[in-house]
């Protein structure tokens, strides 16, 4: 297997971690400010509390501030709302992070736009999607904002390019279509999605292919442009008696049948997960520094 072709994202997300956590030492040493992060995850949502965990220590290393609110199910809307509203007022929290999904009896947009934009590190409230949309500075997706910083990283060239996104969600495809379609990427984009009719016919004119559409291995080879780039946002659980855990992950991508067409491609794991954690770090160092909002 060509390594060349293997778009690494924990390589990647290292440096980016590592240019943070020397800037962060800067803004202490410059301005006494140590950007900080609250999380709020509510219930007992096994993955939730692994995701938390996860990005609690990101900012244990880089040098942040970071709080972990754990509330129980039971939580009520009103309570939650209160507790983001205390964040929302704390000059030492330059980011709030409510884990998503939250119960039902919660509702999930009425908390998003209860954040207060300017510290929407997610960037998931209608302020910053409305920015995005008309390319305004604003807090980016983790994501998306990963995915780009890997494709110019990785020197892919978007300019002109045809970018087929597979997905139409707020977290990942549509503001994807956002940042392609800025000037600095330059891209014609396209999104396909459930009700996409014959998606072959459009995966096949793509440069640039995003699969973000939560089924496992997708996107055949038999679907894909010759030499094209291949990004892989999925990460499925399927059962596989022939390893120790009895099951693997994979992408929305098989990988394999992909691999001898592509000029670029991203694996699951070690793809586009590890960017994501190190764009939020990003997204708060620049909260704290205000270099988004000032």
């Amino acid at each position: 297997m060509d390594s060349g072709k293997i778009i690494d994202g924990k390589d990647i997300s290292s440096k980016i971690k590592d240019e943070v956590r020397e800037e962060t030492k800067k803004l202490l040493f410059e301005r006494n400010i140590i950007p900080g992060l609250a999380f709020i995850i509510v219930g007992e949502n096994v993955a939730s509390k692994v995701y938390v965990k996860s990005k609690g220590k990101a900012c244990e290393e880089i040098g942040f501030h970071s709080v972990t609110k754990s509330l129980p199910e039971t939580t009520t809307e009103t309570d939650l709302l209160r507790i983001i509203h205390e964040f929302n007022n704390d000059k030492s929290i330059h980011g709030v992070l409510v884990q998503l999904p939250l119960p039902k009896h919660i509702n999930e947009q009425k908390i998003i736009e209860a954040i207060d934009y300017k510290k929407d590190v997610d960037g998931f409230h209608p302020q910053n999607v409305g920015r995005l949309s008309i390319g305004q500075k604003c807090f980016i997706p983790c994501t998306p904002y990963g995915i780009v910083e890997m494709i110019k990283r990785s020197k892919v060239d978007t300019n002109g390019k045809n970018v087929v996104v597979i997905g139409r969600s707020n977290i990942v495809g549509k503001p994807m279509a956002s940042l392609f379609l800025r000037k600095d990427l330059n891209s014609t984009v396209t999104i396909c999605h459930s009700a996409t009719k014959d998606i072959k016919a459009f995966t096949l004119q793509a440069d640039i292919l995003i699969a973000a559409i939560g089924k496992p291995e997708f996107v055949k080879g038999d679907m894909i442009k010759e030499d094209s780039v291949i990004i892989d946002v999925g990460i499925n659980r399927v059962d596989d008696n022939t390893v120790p855990k009895g099951y693997r992950l994979t992408g929305d991508v098989d990988y394999n049948s992909c691999f001898g067409k592509v000029s670029k491609i991203t694996p699951v794991p070690g793809g586009v997960g590890p960017m994501t954690i190190a764009m939020l770090m990003r997204n708060t160092l620049d909260s704290a520094s205000q270099i988004i909002y000032e």
